[in-house]
């Protein structure tokens, strides 16, 4: 197919793109509302139930905002299968679709085992999608339940919740768990150098299928955005896009008059560049600990990285409510309170995010010769000059990537800050949200269009960026 780079792109846009965006989007899209279908005509008749106000809806948007992480883990397994198999088969006579039954599904199982467990803790612990759609829809989730009960009665209900989180917390790992199992259990080992993968011609069938992949991208991810920046651009939600109805005004107040929005954008900014930079500086200590030779500190190190995926696995609304159970009361003997403040959101970011920066460091340790770290030692460098000499420099590309995913991550999200923000420390993520749920529909949008833009170029930064970083380190590359 042509044009790969830009197909994988797209595919994983959606990802990247905040789930209560998504959802945003999406009842702009299709609602009665909808400025882009009242334009052309086709929009449902006025009062008409929204189609995603449903249980059904929820999943189908949930669909697609996490089907890029099971592409994601489905494309790196199959480019890591030696061609030679395939070839084999095709060479003793086998046709495509058997060799895709008895050769290539059987070793991508613990792929797809890994791609479903994915979807099932992202879709677990997502908030947005659920709380725009299931809420008016009568479709309740565990992770609005415990925001429901939170906002309706504040901390007095804490334990109550806390025992919902520990539920969910409780299924998320246990999901982790069973997915390693059932990966150990279904690996087959492959031996041999690695070679290129398998190049599959498709003849006459390349326009449909090319036609195909590009008519999804248009469906679930040009037509909600095209949404979305309609009803940013209308007077007021409801009319249809023309030259008579079209204004910036909404951009103008979410950008210069709306002081909430103004400062959700630099609060958002603080706290998740503040989390991307601490979080940078970890990842470069724990991956070099984990490609040490001593047994102890590289034990240290695999410790914290896995301490890191698991947080990374539980609800961030159980990681906010394990905040407030630890920085509710004041800090002992210093008796500053962290409650209600930005700083509390920055550190719960750090403490869910750490999984996200480490990957790309410790996949640029693990190149690095060992003898580097030797050499250094022999010539009577300490630990923090060998880092600051010999191994910062040689991975500052694959640390500035986990920053900057760190940052795409934390920007926008609103499951960690949903029950953390306060009155003067909004994050774009909760504000967004507050502008949808209380009906200023065209200011949501703007908020959203904005957004969406600050994150497709972190992402095309991100990618030019990685073609000076190791294999793995930006995930669409």
């Amino acid at each position: 197919m042509r044009a790969k780079g830009l197909l994988v792109f797209l595919v994983l846009l959606p990802m990247m793109i905040p789930p209560h965006v998504t959802a945003i989007a999406w009842i702009q899209t299709l609602g009665p509302s909808s400025p882009l279908l009242r334009s052309v005509g086709l929009a449902p008749e006025i009062g008409t139930t929204h189609p995603l106000y449903s249980r059904e809806g929820v999943i189908l948007l949930l669909t697609i905002q996490h089907a890029p992480l099971v592409f994601l883990v489905v494309r790196a397994a199959l480019r890591a299968q030696p061609r030679e198999l395939s070839d084999a088969a095709r060479v003793a006579g086998a046709a495509p679709t058997r060799v895709l039954r008895r050769v290539i599904l059987p070793l991508l199982a613990p792929s797809l085992v890994a791609g479903f467990a994915l979807a099932f803790v992202s879709a677990l612990k997502n908030f947005g999608i659920p709380a725009l759609l299931g809420i008016p829809g009568r479709y309740t989730t565990l992770p609005v339940l415990m925001w429901q009960r939170m906002a309706s009665f504040g901390v007095s209900i804490l334990e109550g919740v806390a025992v919902i989180a520990a539920i969910m917390a409780g299924v998320a790992v246990i999901a982790v768990a069973v997915t390693a199992l059932l990966q150990r259990l279904g690996r087959a080992a492959l031996i041999g150098p690695p070679r290129p993968p398998l190049g599959v011609r498709l003849g006459s069938a390349r326009l449909p299928v090319e036609g195909a992949l590009w008519a999804f991208i248009a469906v679930v991810l040009v037509l909600p955005l095209a949404a979305l920046l309609a009803t940013a651009l209308v007077r007021t939600y409801g009319l249809p896009l023309t030259a008579a109805t079209v204004t910036l005004d909404n951009f103008a107040e979410i950008l210069v008059r709306q002081g909430v929005t103004v400062r959700a954008f630099a609060n958002s900014t603080v706290a998740a560049g503040g989390a991307a930079l601490v979080l940078a500086a970890l990842a470069v200590v724990i991956g070099h600990l984990v490609t040490r030779t001593h047994r102890v500190r590289r034990g240290v190190g695999r410790g914290a990285e896995a301490l890191g995926d698991l947080a990374y696995a539980i609800p961030g609304i159980v990681v906010s409510i394990a905040f407030i159970l630890t920085f509710l009361r004041p800090l002992p003997i210093l008796g500053v309170s962290l409650y209600n403040t930005l700083l509390i959101i920055a550190l719960a970011y750090v403490t869910a995010f750490l999984a996200i920066a480490v990957k790309p460091v410790s996949a640029a340790f693990a190149q690095l010769d060992p003898a580097l770290d030797d050499a250094a030692r022999v010539a009577g460098a300490s630990y923090g000059r060998r880092m600051a000499r010999v191994f910062a420099p040689l991975v500052a590309p694959a640390a500035a990537s986990a920053a900057i995913l760190v940052f795409l991550t934390a920007y926008n999200e609103i499951t960690v800050s949903a029950l953390l923000w306060s009155s003067g420390n909004e994050t774009i993520g909760t504000t967004i949200f507050n502008y949808e749920d209380g009906g200023y529909t065209t200011l949501a949008a703007a908020m959203s269009a904005v957004t969406v833009a600050a994150t497709v170029l972190l992402m095309l930064a991100l990618d030019r960026l990685g073609r000076h970083l190791p294999q793995g380190a930006v995930p669409w590359r």
